[in-house]
């Protein structure tokens, strides 16, 4: 195991496509995975049958339908027995499981993953066909070949490809995983700076600027945005680790609906934060280039973009021309959020929307692109697209530069 890798979470994971007839089988009384001899190099070649604790996952672009059970796999050889009785030399492994609404889901060209964890339980992921979250995954545990009938398998999990880093972790808290990340020199400071306690976006979007002094925006506006970020997601989590264990030493006196309200306070906090932090430092970036902006103005249907270039003032004037306009909606990820973008500034036909979310499926990419919407991603998440799309995205240096064209032109 090492840290930072994904061997700190998985021995092992494998993934197939799922077949037409597997998935006949696996809603019939059979309940059995096909094809899986090359899952001995994770799950081993136990006597008897092995029984794992298991959870399993059912994802789609919309959280709204994703589905999570627990349950169970049983790994065993079908043959011991004849081999032990009759002394016949084969072995036939197979992957039972009991009946769940996760694989009654399943449908052919689905992804199948079997990933085994460090605790010695089991994660099974089925992603529909052709979504953002299948590249996703499949991006995440570096897998290409889809035509193999039988399981990919990788049971060495600490190459270059492996490494945990900024687009890794939100993927695999997506999928329940959450990754330990950690500064803890910075953390006698931050408490003294915000008291114990957590300040305002802002506020802590600009010490973890303060924190970063060897890049700054003339390196590569793209490059100082990620470090920004890395560095208040790493920076964010110190201090909400110890928040946190403070008040679970504290308790909560069988007080549930208290303990529910401070969990979900937590998540919220975790959402809401990061889509403020990217919006924080993307600002920065406008002021250090001296871009003028409105930071969600008002617009019609008292909507609120988050950025219109150069101002409202201009946005509202009628007079003014409306192609020197520019707008930029930001969401960390998309998935079906990023319609939302296109009710937003009416008179801005071509909108922009700046993400974080990595290897969208062609299919949106697609019906953004007939929406008249450009994705703005930084320069080091284009490489999670096909070569089509690339060609397509944008980086952060080339949207300031073209509202900077825009500006000096007004």
């Amino acid at each position: 195991m090492k840290k930072g890798y994904l061997s700190q979470y998985f021995e092992g994971v494998a993934f197939k496509m799922l077949s037409g007839v597997e998935v006949n089988s696996l809603i019939s009384n059979q309940h059995e995975f096909n094809g899986v001899g090359e899952l001995k190099k994770i799950l081993g070649e136990p006597k008897g049958k092995r029984k794992y604790q298991a959870k399993f996952l059912y994802l789609t672009d919309d959280i709204d339908n994703s589905i999570f059970n627990d349950g169970f796999l049983t790994w065993y050889d079908a043959r011991e027995k004849a081999r032990l009785e009759r002394g016949i030399n084969r072995s036939e492994y197979r992957l039972y499981f009991s009946e769940n609404a996760v694989l009654n889901l399943a449908k052919p060209s689905d992804i199948l993953v079997i990933a085994k964890r460090n605790d010695n339980t089991l994660l099974a992921i089925i992603c529909k066909a052709e979504t953002t979250i299948s590249k996703q995954i499949l991006l995440l545990f570096n897998f290409s070949d889809l035509l193999h009938p039988k399981f990919s398998v990788r049971d060495e999990l600490e190459t270059e490809q492996d490494q945990i880093k900024f687009a890794s972790r939100f993927i695999l808290e997506s999928i329940g995983i959450s990754v330990e990340v950690s500064e803890d020199i910075y953390l006698e400071k931050m408490l003294k700076i915000f008291s114990g306690k957590f300040p305002t976006t802002r506020e802590f979007s600009a010490f973890a600027r303060s924190t970063v002094s060897d890049i700054n925006v003339q390196d590569g506006q793209d490059e100082i945005f990620m470090a920004w970020m890395e560095r208040e997601e790493i920076l964010f989590r110190t201090l909400e680790k110890h928040i946190i264990s403070n008040r679970l030493s504290e308790g909560f006196n069988d007080d549930v609906d208290g303990f529910i309200s401070f969990s979900l306070s937590v998540q919220n906090r975790r959402k809401s934060r990061v889509g403020f932090a990217l919006e924080n430092h993307l600002e920065m970036i406008f002021k250090e280039c001296g871009i003028r902006y409105s930071r969600t103005p008002v617009t019609e249907n008292n909507s609120k973009p988050d950025f219109i270039f150069p101002g409202i003032n201009e946005y509202q004037d009628q007079k003014f021309d409306f192609s020197r306009l520019t707008m930029l909606g930001v969401k960390s990820s998309c998935k079906d959020r990023w319609r939302q973008v296109l009710a937003e500034a009416d008179r801005i036909k071509n909108k922009h929307l700046f993400t974080l979310e990595t290897a969208i499926s062609k299919n949106q990419t697609d019906e953004m692109q007939s929406k008249n919407l450009q994705l703005v991603l930084p320069k080091i998440l284009h490489k999670t697209y096909s070569e089509d799309q690339q060609k397509w995205l944008i980086d952060i240096k080339t949207f300031t530069d073209l509202v900077l064209k825009r500006q000096m032109n007004n």
